[in-house]
């Protein structure tokens, strides 16, 4: 342990050095099958060529003007992605946190042009949407706002899924100017709308212009081809005022957006936002190769694996009552027992996947996973569930 790192993570006792595709390799060089992607970030996988030599070109380019000029690689990266998702434009950030934060403004605005003197959020429990003090004041986590009171104000909080409840939400709030969910839960362990992803985005739609919301979607980790879409809501037929993404659409370099539409366009005017490192040249030069390349077939190999995947684990491990869910390459094996010792165990077996909400093992590999990859993935991981699971049956 180093006593110069402030300790806010339990890190594992292993460090890699290197990684190629769903690889990594730590010090002794022995590889390890990534099914975790650096947290839903690595879609193209460890040190993609097309990334690599964008980087390195650009580097040695030009890295940063700020904001105060034009940027065309800014420019571009904004056209691609708002053709890709039907949004109107772009504010680029450099974390998921920051982008949310974003959206969050983007509702206050909203509810200050409509009179609104304490425009207030509905957000849902078990979510996740940063660390900074707005963002973890609209997490429905009590473990990451513990210590950091007093909270943001101005958060309603409704069950995820509970169309209901938002309903009533309505009906004793008004002064409610937006609503923010994540399309598919992610920290929480991959949990979807109970009603189908479907029919939840579009009852949350039409709720949303019946009562003039802005209807704002965390994205950061559904988003950039994880799902067999571009984005997740683009499984419905609905289009949002607000998307925030992060995570994948930079393989690994920071870079971070906040999308608009609708009466969310124009909201921010000059002095209303900013950033200082946000699309710097460097950022936009590797995101515009990433969102180009997961174009190219990324995003179709994460529908079909995805099937494949769920397909492979219910048949080795139903039988044992582990119930497997998700969406493309977002996935997560429901153990019905603690899944936490499984963490080591996996990394002994050389596979690495995260534990959530203690009994659901997640699964955010690369999009570029093969099909070889995955039967190993399969393999190495179903042995360790059913090694685990018979010790807890016979303890």
């Amino acid at each position: 342990m180093n006593d110069t790192l402030m300790p806010t993570y339990m890190r594992q006792p292993v460090a890699f050095l290197r990684g190629s595709g769903v690889w990594l390799y730590d010090e002794n060089g022995r590889a390890y099958l990534d099914a975790l992607a650096g947290i839903a970030v690595c879609g193209l996988g460890h040190a993609h060529p097309g990334v690599a030599a964008a980087l390195a070109d650009q580097a040695a380019t030009l890295i940063h003007t700020s904001n105060l000029y034009r940027n065309p690689l800014q420019e571009a990266l904004a056209a691609l992605l708002t053709e890709v998702s039907g949004m109107n434009n772009c504010f680029f950030a450099n974390s998921g946190a920051e982008a949310n934060e974003g959206a969050l403004k983007l509702a206050r605005l909203h509810g200050h042009s409509r009179g609104i003197a304490n425009p207030a959020v509905i957000v849902m429990d078990n979510s996740f949407h940063g660390r900074t003090l707005a963002t973890l004041s609209a997490t429905g986590n009590v473990k990451v706002q513990k210590g950091f009171e007093p909270l943001v104000e101005g958060f309603i909080r409704v069950p995820f899924g509970d169309i209901d409840a938002i309903r009533a939400a309505a009906h004793n709030h008004p002064n409610i100017a937006a609503l923010l969910v994540e399309p598919i839960q992610g920290e929480s362990g991959v949990r979807l709308p109970p009603q189908g992803l479907e029919s939840y985005l579009e009852q949350l739609r039409t709720l949303c212009d019946q009562h003039d919301w802005l209807m704002m979607l965390d994205e950061i980790q559904t988003g950039n081809a994880r799902t067999g879409k571009y984005f997740a809501f683009q499984h419905s037929k609905i289009l949002p005022d607000v998307v925030t993404t992060a995570k994948g659409l930079g393989n690994g370099f920071p870079i971070a957006a906040v999308l608009a539409a609708g009466k969310a366009t124009h909201l921010f005017q000059p002095g209303m936002h900013g950033t200082t490192y946000g699309g710097t040249p460097l950022a936009c030069r590797v995101a515009l190769t990433t969102v180009q390349a997961l174009l190219q077939g990324p995003m179709e190999n994460a529908r079909l694996q995805g099937i494949a995947l769920q397909q492979a684990f219910q048949k080795r491990l139903g039988h044992l009552g582990v119930e497997v869910t998700g969406l493309g390459l977002m996935l997560a094996l429901v153990l019905p027992v603690s899944a936490l010792p499984l963490v080591e165990r996996g990394r002994e077996a050389g596979v690495l996947f995260a534990v959530s909400s203690e009994n659901r093992i997640r699964l955010l590999p690369p999009l570029i996973i093969s099909t070889e990859e995955c039967a190993l993935l399969v393999d190495r991981l179903s042995s360790v569930v059913e090694s685990y699971l018979r010790e807890v049956a016979g303890a």
